[in-house]
């Protein structure tokens, strides 16, 4: 297929376009954080003596320290649970296809779209229930049941595509369900194991809404959360408010640009099959 020079330029353009209207807020962020503490700076203007100490000190009000150890433990007990379980029920529904696995299916399709604010109330009354409110129990438990239907569904799409003689030739050799699955299955679906845990990670770490309704600690929320109580203590420093921001911003941006090829690959690979 020939494209004509016209479309390609245009496609650069519009490319070019997307690229500005992503960049220019973050621009906009980290050159407001640069401003003496205090002011109120209006623009894209290079201010004539960069403040870098901001965002040290931002650091060192949000007390991001203890913020990111409260932000890896959420992580670390959200996403390992989430990829487990959610693989292992994309396993049963894609691959081996138990009685009633279309119903079951259906289910955390329906899932997907429930809509998260809707269910914020009575979460809250039943984590109270519990007696979890303002721990992290408080934050990871309820995460791994909203990002279950997500992960059953991305996991499902893989081993749907999976030949059927892969498992009839470890049938063969004497395989059972559980060596099918961990040592046959598992190793191939690592692109969109690890695809789902970068998503599984950018969710939890930037989660907002979980951490202020549930939990009242600012240093046993996640860095997105804690931003809310920065905000309200520190919301007239702009200067400061930004660095904060980019901080917070920093671990999901590395984090993807060190595994953007992975996630890149996955999605490509999940497309040539389908």
């Amino acid at each position: 297929m020939i494209v004509k020079r016209g479309e390609t330029v245009t496609g650069r353009v519009l490319l070019v376009l997307l690229m500005a209207v992503t960049i220019i807020p973050f621009v906009s962020l980290f050159v407001t954080a640069l401003h003496p503490s205090g002011t109120y700076p209006s623009g894209l203007a290079w201010p004539e003596s960069p403040q870098w100490g901001n965002f040290v000190d931002a650091f060192q009000v949000a007390n991001m320290g203890a913020l990111l150890v409260s932000s890896g433990l959420i992580v670390l007990g959200v996403v390992p649970i989430s990829l487990v379980f959610g693989t292992m029920a994309g396993f049963a529904f894609g691959h081996l296809r138990m009685p009633g696995h279309r119903i079951g299916f259906l289910a955390f399709v329906l899932g997907l779209t429930l809509p998260f604010e809707g269910i914020i109330t009575p979460l809250y009354y039943q984590v109270r229930d519990l007696g979890l409110l303002n721990t992290r129990w408080a934050i990871i438990l309820p995460l791994i049941g909203l990002f279950m239907p997500f992960s059953v569904v991305w996991m499902r799409a893989h081993f749907t595509t999976m030949p059927e003689e892969l498992s009839e030739a470890a049938r063969i050799d004497g395989a059972s369900t559980w060596q099918l699955f961990w040592r046959v299955h598992v190793p191939l679906a690592m692109p969109a194991l690890s695809s789902l845990a970068i998503l599984l990670f950018l969710w939890t770490w930037n989660q907002f809404l979980l951490a202020i309704v549930l939990v009242d600690d600012p240093a046993k929320r996640t860095m997105a959360g804690a931003l809310g109580a920065f905000q309200g203590q520190w919301g007239t420093n702009i200067p400061l408010l930004c660095a904060g921001a980019l901080l917070i911003l920093v671990p999901t941006l590395a984090v993807f640009l060190v595994f953007q090829r992975r996630f890149v690959a996955a999605l490509l690979q999940g497309s040539s099959k389908g």
